[in-house]
């Protein structure tokens, strides 16, 4: 069974959901990496979604642009990630870990040789970006056949065939964007999400995790309130941004307090 597969089976059982915080990787440097992602840990993260820098990164907003823009300027590659989660592995073998980026540095590194380095390293699932669904079945065995989980992202646009195609080709969890546009904009609509659930239920038997738009515990609790799991990711950027290599650690680690909180709150109150 993978880690993320008995990561939501137990939260499950409990009735608790998932807290998936993102971080890029290689901001505000690599070296840091590992006490960010302690403290995403130590403030009640299942989940860990680590970001490949990218020069391009067009799904993402101006905060996560920037953290991006940051890591590339220093030289860090995939591979360099790929380092940061086989050190995190030492000392951590059960949080999971997702990357999430896009396809350019996975096709200069190869399908094969990709894969095989990242379950070497200790990942855990793959949400490539600029992999639509329709055309991603061969990357997607190929991460199966080294027990890697692809995930995949559905949208409020997303039509019932693009459901049913990664109903077919996902595991793990599925990344539902809670809104249009890129990370960090817009308004979170709770409600909007809750009256398309039934229809992304209808198809898919995998847990839902909701990102976009979650900036603290109100709008995490709003979602919680439907989905498997939040993904909160640009107010966390922003928070390192702010915050600098030295007082970052300590400052996710208490704002992911907060979210821990607020979702058991809610399970609990419900």
């Amino acid at each position: 069974m993978s880690r993320l597969k008995a990561c939501f089976e137990q939260l499950h059982s409990v009735g608790r959901k998932a807290l998936i915080p993102y971080i890029t990787a290689g901001d505000p440097s690599l070296a840091s990496g590992l006490a960010l992602m302690r403290a995403l840990v130590a403030g009640g993260a299942d989940v860990i979604e680590l970001g490949v820098p990218f020069s391009d990164p067009m799904a993402d907003g101006p905060v996560i642009q920037r953290a991006a823009e940051r890591a590339v300027a220093q030289g860090v590659k995939l591979t360099d990630v790929l380092a940061l989660v086989r050190t995190f592995r030492q000392e951590n073998t059960t949080t999971p870990v997702v990357l999430m980026g896009y396809a350019n540095p996975i096709e200069r590194m190869g399908w094969q040789r990709f894969a095989a380095s990242a379950a070497d390293s200790g990942v855990d699932g793959v949400l490539v970006v600029d992999y639509p669904p329709e055309e991603a079945g061969g990357f997607a065995q190929c991460l199966r056949a080294v027990n890697l989980d692809p995930i995949f992202l559905l949208a409020p646009t997303s039509t019932d065939e693009r459901i049913a195609r990664v109903a077919e080709l996902a595991s793990g969890y599925v990344y539902y964007v809670s809104l249009r546009g890129v990370t960090g904009a817009g308004h979170l609509d709770a409600d909007a999400v809750a009256r398309d659930f039934p229809r992304l239920r209808a198809q898919l038997r995998l847990p839902i995790g909701v990102g976009f738009g979650i900036r603290d515990a109100t709008s995490a609790r709003a979602v919680g309130a439907v989905a498997d799991a939040v993904v909160i990711g640009s107010a966390l950027v922003q928070l390192i941004e702010r915050e600098g290599a030295d007082n970052a650690p300590l400052a996710l680690q208490q704002f992911l307090q907060e979210i821990r909180i607020a979702l058991d709150l809610k399970e609990v109150a419900s």
